[in-house]
């Protein structure tokens, strides 16, 4: 087992600090296209410093590495091959619960909740 250097705790929580802080207020400025893509990068900028500091990725075997990668993929394919299956409101042996469908904005009776 190789050592390595351990980061400095604090410095790494206090950017995941400001992050935490910029994805709070970013949304308050109510530009949809800036919100989207700051929350998804802080997101993934978040998960990457966890992931290399604290999970310390870094220094384990590429082949772990590897396998995490393919483990995100097909979850990714999963969700991609289910998603529109479980948004449609109908299909084949498929019809949304009512509870499910009184909840939907864009029903057919103009997205009145509870009619």
């Amino acid at each position: 087992m190789s050592e390595h250097a351990h980061p400095n705790y604090v410095k790494i929580w206090g950017i995941l600090l400001v992050l935490l802080v910029v994805s709070i207020v970013g949304p308050m400025f109510e530009i949809q296209a800036v919100t989207l893509v700051t929350a998804f990068g802080i997101a993934f900028v978040k998960a990457y410093l966890v992931v290399k500091n604290f999970m310390h990725l870094n220094v384990e075997p590429r082949f772990l590495i590897y396998m995490l990668a393919t483990c995100l993929a097909f979850m990714g394919l999963f969700y991609a091959g289910v998603a529109p299956d479980v948004m449609a409101a109908t299909g084949s042996n498929w019809v949304k619960p009512s509870f499910v469908a009184a909840l939907d904005p864009y029903a057919d009776d103009g997205g009145v909740l509870g009619h």
